[in-house]
């Protein structure tokens, strides 16, 4: 970013040189190139389709647990997937999970106006991706029956 240093000035680079300091993202580059490799390698079309398979598997299954409320069911929905199990916070539900080894996201989600609008304090939320699996799933859909319980 500099042309030159002495202990008298400096002289800065022209732009757009003067407003890069520091060393380059290289490593971030290097895996950007090698994640879309295997998305390429794989094919972007079956990733979608896995994953839609795989979300409309876990509302499916996630629909059997009763008092189970989903937030948002639009018809051509991503992998995730935000629900409220009765009365109880989400939190509570997100630290039963966490202690059964089960990855959830609970809170506002960055909407927390939404959430006060609905009435709500917030939401459970399981984000889905190619690289999970109906087990996963499953494991899922358990944890939560078993915080129901808890929960009561």
């Amino acid at each position: 970013m500099i042309k030159q240093v002495t202990f008298e000035r400096t002289t800065y680079a022209d732009v757009p040189l003067k407003f890069e300091a520091g060393t380059p993202a290289i490593c971030e580059a290097i895996g950007l190139g090698a994640a879309v490799a295997w998305v390429n390698k794989i094919g972007i079309h079956k990733i979608q389709a896995y994953e839609h398979q795989l979300t409309e598997y876990a509302v499916g299954a996630l629909k059997q647990i009763e008092g189970i409320r989903f937030i948002g069911e639009a018809k051509h929905r991503s992998g995730a997937i935000s629900f409220l199990v009765g009365d109880t916070h989400p939190s509570d539900v997100g630290v039963l999970l966490d202690q059964q080894g089960i990855a959830v996201r609970t809170g506002h989600h960055c909407t927390q106006p939404l959430c006060d609008r609905f009435g709500i304090p917030g939401t459970v939320r399981a984000s889905l991706a190619v690289y999970n699996t109906t087990d996963d799933i499953d494991k899922l859909v358990e944890g939560v029956r078993k915080a129901v319980t808890l929960l009561g």
